[in-house]
């Protein structure tokens, strides 16, 4: 057995916010309250001076396996979520074979059994990512996929993601988006802005994602589907989502601690690792998504963790892929940049990297219970570190060298101790 000493517990699915201990039996949190230290306990945590909240839930993974295992695989992307604080990841289906057969379905979830932590998976929504053809969902779901996406390209055809919506709507699974329309972008990564200007570059519209915003959520409306619109970035499409919200539709946003921490002046310091899709827009558009965050328009922190090689990334700015790493520096990033500044809660900020991403995805986890299965992340929010090396296989990201504050203690998942600050010992 473990006991978690002194720990301030913050489970925003009950609201439980003091200090209290955790017994954690085989891999259930066997009871909550105050508790001797006895000799029957095999390892003691002390907490004091730590949150102690549900495992994190990222729904929003690159893990580059299969296909692209020089980036990224199973192994290595779990490795870097435990260092993150994260007990369950949601893989996107972009690899090589695209997840839209349940061969390579199998394949993902073997390799996953493996894993520390939980890796779940998503197929595509449509077959090759061709926006043509719908995969046989039901198939897919008996098969284990907990959702569907094309992320990494958008559906243009309307007919065929309302048809989409319908299936899933009626397997009761979610549906995610990435919202931007080729036609409206010339050179992806880069807001079309003052700074694209600046560089030469004719980049990506913010019209580009609100047109396929408003598309989507309206067709949401219709169908009655629950969909989720990825790594939103734009203020128009964060009002959008929040009328249609308004109107019924059942919809979820994610917002990137990259896009509510950065702006389109990063590339000019940062270059190709403040490249991504959608790309950093203006300060206008941050406010508006940390105003997103605060008022629940959007409902979901994830970090769209998207693994690149230097060799890749140390190119010129028009031909470097999108994308950077953000598992092992999400946590840190909302304690510095949302709860220190007062934008949010520490309750809030939990909330939209557990509960609610378990309730996107219909999991049963993203709380601290009696009898729940023991997925827990320990962290100190008043402790500094500079981020620095990453246990992923690559290392694209803009804070290198960043100080923030929230520094990971523990990582637990299924009752097993899964990261341990080794500073601390």
């Amino acid at each position: 057995m473990i006991l978690i000493k002194n720990g301030r517990i913050i489970d925003p699915s009950t609201k439980r916010d003091e200090v209290l201990d955790i017994v954690i039996k085989e891999n259930k949190i066997e009871k909550i309250g105050k508790f001797p230290i006895t000799s029957e306990y095999k390892s003691i945590i002390d907490a004091t001076g730590s949150v102690v909240a549900p495992g994190l839930i990222d729904v929003h993974v690159h893990f580059r396996d299969p296909g692209f295992t020089h980036k990224e695989d199973i192994e290595s992307g779990s490795l870097s979520a435990a260092k993150g604080g994260f007990t369950t990841v949601i893989c996107m289906a972009n690899t090589n074979p695209i997840v839209d057969n349940e061969e390579t379905l199998q394949y993902i979830k073997q390799k996953a059994e493996k894993s520390p932590i939980n890796v779940l998976q998503v197929g595509s929504i449509t077959k090759g990512f061709k926006g043509e053809k719908l995969v046989d969902m039901e198939k897919l779901k008996a098969c284990g996929a907990v959702g569907f996406s094309d992320d990494g390209l958008p559906i243009t055809n309307a007919d065929i993601v309302l048809h989409a919506m319908n299936k899933a709507n009626e397997l009761d699974l979610p549906l995610s988006f990435h919202e931007e329309d080729p036609s409206l972008i010339t050179c992806a990564g880069i807001n079309e802005g003052e700074i694209s200007e600046k560089l030469g570059i004719v980049g990506a519209s913010n019209a580009a994602e609100d047109v396929m915003v408003a598309r989507d959520c309206m067709l949401a409306i219709k169908s009655g589907a629950k969909i989720n619109i990825q790594h939103i970035s734009s203020r128009v499409s964060v009002e959008v989502v929040r009328v249609a919200k308004s109107l019924g539709a059942n919809v979820y946003a994610e917002a990137t601690p990259h896009h509510f921490t950065l702006t389109q002046d990063d590339v000019l310091k940062y270059r190709t690792n403040a490249k991504m899709n959608p790309p950093l827009r203006t300060v206008d558009d941050k406010y508006s998504i940390i105003e997103g965050l605060q008022d629940d328009t959007i409902e979901i922190i994830a970090t769209d963790h998207a693994p690149h090689t230097e060799e890749e990334k140390n190119t010129e700015l028009t031909k470097a892929p999108s994308g950077i790493v953000g598992l092992e520096t999400s946590l840190g990033l909302g304690v510095t940049n949302l709860v220190r500044k007062g934008h949010l809660s520490i309750m809030k900020l939990i909330e939209k990297m557990t509960i609610n991403p378990a309730n996107l995805y219909n999991l049963d986890s993203g709380c601290i219970k009696e009898g729940k299965i023991a997925d827990l992340v320990i962290f100190n929010p008043n402790e500094k570190y500079i981020v620095s090396e990453f246990a992923s296989k690559s290392s694209n990201s803009p804070f290198i060298g960043e100080t923030l504050y929230g520094k990971i203690k523990y990582t637990i998942c299924r009752g097993k101790v899964v990261f341990e600050d080794i500073e601390e010992n």
